[in-house]
């Protein structure tokens, strides 16, 4: 999972970052600015956003992915704890609302239950065809026979089904299932290699070969 958290108290946004890290790719910011310009430019899968930031109400964030039509869950983080906030934050796209103080466990729960009701509308389970997915526990099978993939190459192959039918361009895929990481390369061979790798496996299980290379672009997980 890719998640943005928007958030301008520094202790709580490296420990929301720490916390996530572990199987995750985690970016963050700390004003509406950056904000915007992150979102203008990237993809998340979930944002978590604090609406008290110091150069504006971050309820603008909300306003701005609803008229881009942009898809990412947003779980709103808050001290305000009053109904009003909450009625409007849920009213004008956000998925939940947490306030503040609250348990990082609580936090990793609520992002859970949002991000799987944005993608398999709240199953435990995505089911692609032969391909099936235990997204609690991460685990991948084929025909109903497990197979180990890599962190890389499972967040790989649900970013190719969650995107299934579509041309997806290297830097595309570089730069969600990296994130800041992707400017450590100079090329996007390593792109080419986790494919390979993830393609071989699943195609080694009796899966039928949906990915597919788009010359000059990138690659196309078949909607079949």
């Amino acid at each position: 999972m890719k998640l943005l958290v928007i958030e301008d108290e520094q202790g709580l946004r490296e420990n929301i970052m720490s916390y996530f890290n572990d199987g995750n790719v985690c970016e963050s910011c700390a004003t509406l600015a950056d904000a915007i310009y992150k979102l203008s430019n990237y993809d998340y899968d979930c944002v978590l956003l604090d609406i008290g930031l110091p150069d504006g109400d971050g309820f603008a964030v909300l306003d701005f992915l609803k008229k881009n039509k942009k898809d990412e869950a947003v779980l709103i983080i808050s001290a305000r704890n009053s109904l009003d906030d909450k009625i409007r934050g849920l009213n004008i796209g956000a998925d939940d609302y947490l306030t503040k103080p609250f348990h990082l466990s609580e936090l990793k729960a609520r992002v859970s239950s949002v991000y799987r009701r944005k993608t398999t509308n709240g199953s435990n389970v995505l089911v692609f065809n032969e391909i099936n997915i235990d997204l609690p526990g991460r685990v991948v099978s084929i025909k109903g026979s497990p197979i180990v993939l890599t962190r890389k190459e499972y967040d790989m192959l649900l970013y190719f089904i969650a995107n299934k039918g579509k041309v997806i361009a290297k830097n595309a895929i570089a730069e969600h299932l990296w994130g800041d990481e992707m400017d450590m390369h100079n090329n996007f061979d390593f792109i080419y290699t986790h494919v390979k790798n993830l393609r071989k496996k699943i195609l080694d299980a009796g899966c039928k070969d949906y990915l597919k290379s788009v010359y000059g672009i990138g690659y196309k997980f078949l909607a079949e």
